[in-house]
């Protein structure tokens, strides 16, 4: 591996950080969920659309709402964790373009183009909430994505009446490394990269 002065932090985000489904009891913050935003927000994206909106289930009644939308075989591992972070893209994301985005009219480029909305929308949202695990990794927490739910409920129980759609969520908290699965093969470069 290259040297890096860093590499602590790079080990701790990437090569030590793993996904996890088991859970200390050691509750997070609403300072650190800030101070985590706080640094994934400058994270770029097109136009800088800024397309991610974030819900934190955390009070019992939150998870209690949160349970039914879930599949099986995930409930436990979120209703265990400190925090469940809800990632979902904002489909009026542009109308917050003239603040986001003021050297150009950007806003224009998507009214009325449904496909292009989605598209920026989706994309830019994937990319934040990946900001935003790197983030918390690097200031001590513990991540475990996840997808199985049931978007339709989700976006029912939690962003009924927005522009907000549901992405995927993320379990955040101090994870019972001893529990840990082996880790999974990845691709080597050749496998996955091309250089032209």
């Amino acid at each position: 591996m290259t040297d890096f002065s860093n590499e602590h932090t790079l080990r701790q985000i990437f090569i030590d950080g793993r996904t996890h489904y088991h859970w200390q009891s050691k509750g997070v913050s609403d300072e650190l969920l800030v101070n985590i935003y706080d640094l994934m927000k400058f994270g770029s994206t097109s136009a800088n659309c800024c397309p991610l909106r974030i819900i934190f289930v955390k009070s019992q009644e939150a998870k209690e709402k949160l349970t039914p939308c879930l599949a099986a075989g995930n409930i436990e591992k979120t209703i265990t964790a400190p925090v469940t972070a809800i990632f979902g893209h904002d489909m009026e994301f542009y109308k917050k373009l003239p603040k986001l985005f003021p050297p150009v009219d950007a806003q224009a480029w998507f009214v009325g183009n449904n496909d292009l909305i989605y598209a920026t929308a989706f994309r830019n949202a994937v990319l934040q909430a990946a900001y935003f695990m790197m983030a918390a990794r690097g200031l001590g927490l513990d991540c475990g994505p996840l997808s199985g739910f049931d978007h339709q409920k989700i976006d029912d129980t939690f962003f009924r009446g927005t522009s907000i759609r549901s992405n995927f969520l993320c379990n955040l908290g101090y994870g019972q490394t001893e529990k840990l699965l082996p880790r999974l093969p990845k691709l080597d470069f050749d496998e996955a990269c091309s250089i032209l």
